[in-house]
Protein backbone atom coordinates (compact mmCIF):
# COMPACT_ATOMS: atom_id res chain seq x y z
CA UNK A 1 0.00 0.00 0.00
CA UNK A 2 2.81 2.31 0.66
CA UNK A 3 6.13 2.41 -0.62
CA UNK A 4 8.95 4.21 0.89
CA UNK A 5 12.13 4.65 -0.62
CA UNK A 6 15.65 6.58 0.50
CA UNK A 7 13.32 9.19 2.03
CA UNK A 8 15.00 12.44 3.42
CA UNK A 9 13.92 15.36 4.46
CA UNK A 10 15.23 18.45 6.55
CA UNK A 11 13.60 21.30 8.49
CA UNK A 12 15.45 24.42 8.90
CA UNK A 13 19.39 22.44 7.59
CA UNK A 14 18.13 19.55 10.93
CA UNK A 15 17.86 16.01 8.96
CA UNK A 16 14.75 14.60 10.65
CA UNK A 17 14.72 11.96 8.24
CA UNK A 18 17.45 9.98 7.00
CA UNK A 19 17.34 7.56 4.49
CA UNK A 20 13.83 5.61 5.23
CA UNK A 21 13.02 2.69 3.28
CA UNK A 22 9.89 1.18 4.26
CA UNK A 23 7.09 -1.29 2.56
CA UNK A 24 3.46 -1.58 4.01
CA UNK A 25 1.78 -4.20 2.99
CA UNK A 26 -1.98 -4.13 2.53
CA UNK A 27 -4.85 -5.15 5.02
CA UNK A 28 -1.44 -4.87 7.81
CA UNK A 29 -1.71 -2.50 10.69
CA UNK A 30 2.05 -1.18 11.21
CA UNK A 31 3.07 0.99 14.29
CA UNK A 32 5.48 3.43 14.62
CA UNK A 33 7.11 4.00 17.73
CA UNK A 34 9.93 5.77 19.12
CA UNK A 35 11.03 8.67 21.28
CA UNK A 36 9.80 12.51 20.94
CA UNK A 37 11.63 13.82 17.80
CA UNK A 38 12.57 10.47 16.18
CA UNK A 39 10.66 11.36 13.32
CA UNK A 40 7.50 9.30 13.47
CA UNK A 41 4.93 11.58 12.71
CA UNK A 42 7.03 13.06 10.41
CA UNK A 43 7.03 9.98 8.56
CA UNK A 44 3.61 9.85 8.84
CA UNK A 45 3.00 13.10 7.37
CA UNK A 46 5.05 12.48 4.11
CA UNK A 47 3.00 9.28 3.56
CA UNK A 48 -0.05 11.56 3.39
CA UNK A 49 1.27 14.44 1.10
CA UNK A 50 1.01 16.56 3.99
CA UNK A 51 5.20 17.03 3.63
CA UNK A 52 7.30 16.01 0.77
CA UNK A 53 10.67 14.69 1.16
CA UNK A 54 14.07 16.77 -0.45
CA UNK A 55 15.16 12.95 -1.39
CA UNK A 56 13.67 9.79 -2.57
CA UNK A 57 9.97 8.73 -3.04
CA UNK A 58 6.78 7.89 -0.98
CA UNK A 59 4.43 5.82 -3.30
CA UNK A 60 0.81 5.20 -2.27
CA UNK A 61 -0.61 2.19 -4.05
CA UNK A 62 1.81 2.49 -6.70
CA UNK A 63 1.60 6.41 -7.34
CA UNK A 64 4.17 8.43 -6.27
CA UNK A 65 2.95 10.82 -3.86
CA UNK A 66 3.58 14.15 -4.98
CA UNK A 67 1.99 18.45 -4.76
CA UNK A 68 0.20 17.47 -8.66
CA UNK A 69 -2.04 14.47 -6.90
CA UNK A 70 -1.66 14.35 -3.47
CA UNK A 71 -5.23 16.16 -2.89
CA UNK A 72 -7.01 13.09 -4.47
CA UNK A 73 -5.08 10.53 -3.16
CA UNK A 74 -5.48 12.28 0.67
CA UNK A 75 -9.86 11.16 -0.14
CA UNK A 76 -8.64 8.04 -0.30
CA UNK A 77 -6.76 8.22 3.14
CA UNK A 78 -8.48 8.44 6.92
CA UNK A 79 -6.37 10.08 8.82
CA UNK A 80 -7.00 10.94 12.83
CA UNK A 81 -4.58 13.73 14.41
CA UNK A 82 -3.34 14.18 17.59
CA UNK A 83 -5.96 14.80 20.67
CA UNK A 84 -8.78 14.72 17.42
CA UNK A 85 -8.35 17.98 15.58
CA UNK A 86 -11.98 18.60 15.98
CA UNK A 87 -13.46 21.62 14.89
CA UNK A 88 -15.51 23.17 18.36
CA UNK A 89 -17.83 25.10 15.94
CA UNK A 90 -19.36 22.53 14.14
CA UNK A 91 -21.37 19.00 15.93
CA UNK A 92 -20.21 16.01 16.13
CA UNK A 93 -22.27 15.05 13.21
CA UNK A 94 -20.55 18.14 11.15
CA UNK A 95 -17.41 17.21 11.67
CA UNK A 96 -17.99 13.58 10.38
CA UNK A 97 -19.71 14.53 7.36
CA UNK A 98 -17.73 17.38 6.62
CA UNK A 99 -15.60 16.26 3.65
CA UNK A 100 -18.41 14.29 2.59
CA UNK A 101 -20.48 17.66 2.03
CA UNK A 102 -18.05 19.15 0.33
CA UNK A 103 -18.03 16.55 -2.08
CA UNK A 104 -21.29 16.80 -2.27
CA UNK A 105 -22.54 13.56 -1.40
CA UNK A 106 -26.73 12.98 -1.37
CA UNK A 107 -28.19 13.58 2.08
CA UNK A 108 -29.35 10.00 2.36
CA UNK A 109 -26.26 8.78 1.53
CA UNK A 110 -24.43 10.95 4.08
CA UNK A 111 -27.49 9.51 7.08
CA UNK A 112 -26.63 6.00 6.09
CA UNK A 113 -22.89 6.14 6.47
CA UNK A 114 -23.06 8.34 9.51
CA UNK A 115 -25.67 5.54 11.13
CA UNK A 116 -23.49 2.82 10.20
CA UNK A 117 -20.15 4.23 11.06
CA UNK A 118 -22.06 5.10 14.79
CA UNK A 119 -22.66 1.80 15.13
CA UNK A 120 -19.52 0.35 14.50
CA UNK A 121 -17.85 2.65 16.89
CA UNK A 122 -20.28 2.56 19.51
CA UNK A 123 -21.40 6.30 19.32
CA UNK A 124 -24.84 7.17 20.96
CA UNK A 125 -27.55 8.61 18.42
CA UNK A 126 -28.18 11.53 21.00
CA UNK A 127 -24.82 12.64 20.80
CA UNK A 128 -24.28 13.59 17.27
CA UNK A 129 -25.57 16.83 17.67
CA UNK A 130 -23.68 17.80 19.72
CA UNK A 131 -20.96 20.24 19.93
CA UNK A 132 -16.41 18.48 20.90
CA UNK A 133 -16.92 20.72 24.22
CA UNK A 134 -19.87 19.19 25.34
CA UNK A 135 -18.56 15.48 24.40
CA UNK A 136 -15.66 13.26 26.43
CA UNK A 137 -12.40 13.00 25.10
CA UNK A 138 -13.47 9.31 24.67
CA UNK A 139 -16.77 10.52 22.61
CA UNK A 140 -14.28 12.58 20.66
CA UNK A 141 -11.81 10.46 19.41
CA UNK A 142 -14.77 8.10 18.03
CA UNK A 143 -15.71 11.52 16.20
CA UNK A 144 -12.57 11.97 15.41
CA UNK A 145 -12.11 8.11 13.71
CA UNK A 146 -15.51 8.39 11.90
CA UNK A 147 -14.73 11.33 10.46
CA UNK A 148 -11.67 9.63 9.03
CA UNK A 149 -13.54 6.60 7.89
CA UNK A 150 -16.51 8.30 5.92
CA UNK A 151 -15.45 8.71 2.89
CA UNK A 152 -14.24 4.90 3.16
CA UNK A 153 -10.59 5.31 2.59
CA UNK A 154 -8.10 2.83 1.65
CA UNK A 155 -5.97 3.25 4.78
CA UNK A 156 -6.10 4.97 8.04
CA UNK A 157 -3.20 6.93 9.76
CA UNK A 158 -3.41 8.02 13.59
CA UNK A 159 -1.62 10.29 14.96
CA UNK A 160 -0.89 9.06 18.91
CA UNK A 161 -4.88 9.03 18.52
CA UNK A 162 -5.34 8.10 22.24
CA UNK A 163 -2.26 9.75 24.07
CA UNK A 164 -4.64 12.39 25.74
CA UNK A 165 -6.73 10.18 27.25
CA UNK A 166 -6.75 8.68 30.99
CA UNK A 167 -5.38 5.68 31.39
CA UNK A 168 -9.18 3.33 31.75
CA UNK A 169 -10.49 5.02 28.98
CA UNK A 170 -7.48 4.31 27.11
CA UNK A 171 -7.65 0.89 27.39
CA UNK A 172 -11.24 1.03 26.66
CA UNK A 173 -10.68 2.34 23.30
CA UNK A 174 -7.70 0.21 22.65
CA UNK A 175 -10.00 -2.62 22.43
CA UNK A 176 -12.95 -1.48 20.65
CA UNK A 177 -10.20 0.27 18.10
CA UNK A 178 -8.82 -3.29 17.11
CA UNK A 179 -11.93 -4.88 17.10
CA UNK A 180 -12.62 -1.86 14.10
CA UNK A 181 -9.38 -2.25 12.70
CA UNK A 182 -10.12 -6.05 12.25
CA UNK A 183 -13.71 -5.70 11.40
CA UNK A 184 -12.71 -3.31 8.60
CA UNK A 185 -9.70 -5.39 7.01
CA UNK A 186 -7.76 -1.95 6.02
CA UNK A 187 -4.22 -0.80 6.35
CA UNK A 188 -3.35 0.71 9.34
CA UNK A 189 -0.29 2.83 10.37
CA UNK A 190 -0.12 3.95 13.94
CA UNK A 191 1.96 6.05 15.43
CA UNK A 192 2.45 6.07 19.62
CA UNK A 193 4.82 6.27 21.79
CA UNK A 194 3.96 3.44 23.98
CA UNK A 195 5.22 -0.09 23.89
CA UNK A 196 2.23 -1.63 25.30
CA UNK A 197 0.06 -0.36 22.65
CA UNK A 198 2.08 -0.89 20.05
CA UNK A 199 2.40 -4.62 20.83
CA UNK A 200 -1.80 -4.36 21.08
CA UNK A 201 -2.46 -3.45 17.87
CA UNK A 202 0.89 -3.98 15.46
CA UNK A 203 1.28 -6.91 12.84
CA UNK A 204 4.59 -5.06 12.93
CA UNK A 205 6.22 -3.02 14.99
CA UNK A 206 8.78 0.02 13.42
CA UNK A 207 10.72 1.58 16.23
CA UNK A 208 12.61 5.05 14.91
CA UNK A 209 15.47 6.91 16.56
CA UNK A 210 16.69 10.04 15.27
CA UNK A 211 14.87 9.81 11.77
CA UNK A 212 16.30 6.37 10.91
CA UNK A 213 14.70 2.76 11.62
CA UNK A 214 16.29 1.37 14.34
CA UNK A 215 14.46 -2.35 13.84
CA UNK A 216 11.32 -3.10 12.64
CA UNK A 217 9.82 -6.72 13.72
CA UNK A 218 7.49 -7.84 16.29
CA UNK A 219 7.51 -7.19 20.03
CA UNK A 220 9.36 -10.84 20.38
CA UNK A 221 12.02 -9.47 18.15
CA UNK A 222 12.58 -6.28 19.71
CA UNK A 223 12.50 -7.95 23.24
CA UNK A 224 14.43 -11.31 22.49
CA UNK A 225 16.63 -9.95 19.06
CA UNK A 226 17.27 -6.19 19.84
CA UNK A 227 19.57 -5.07 16.86
CA UNK A 228 21.46 -2.79 18.75
CA UNK A 229 21.71 -1.39 22.50
CA UNK A 230 19.37 1.50 21.75
CA UNK A 231 16.48 -0.74 20.95
CA UNK A 232 17.46 -2.94 24.70
CA UNK A 233 17.12 0.40 26.43
CA UNK A 234 13.98 1.39 25.02
CA UNK A 235 12.33 -2.14 25.43
CA UNK A 236 13.64 -1.90 28.94
CA UNK A 237 12.49 1.60 30.05
CA UNK A 238 8.84 0.79 28.66
CA UNK A 239 8.69 -2.63 30.87
CA UNK A 240 6.71 -2.69 33.63
CA UNK A 241 7.98 -3.14 37.23
CA UNK A 242 7.55 -6.82 38.74
CA UNK A 243 4.44 -7.82 39.58
CA UNK A 244 2.62 -6.24 37.07
CA UNK A 245 0.11 -7.07 35.00
CA UNK A 246 0.73 -6.28 31.40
Amino acid sequence: MFVLEQVSMSFQDQACIRGVDLSIPAGTTTVLIGPSGCGKSTLLKLMLGLLYPDAGSVRFADQTVQPDNARALRQRMGYVIQEGGLFPHLTARENITLMARFLGWPGDVQVARVHGLRTLTDFPANALDRYPAELSGGQRQRVSLMRALMLNPDVLLLDEPLGALDPMIRRDLQNELKDVFEQLNKTVVLVTHDLGEAAWFADSIVLMRDGEIAQRGSLEDLVTSPASRFVEQFVNAQRQPEGFGA
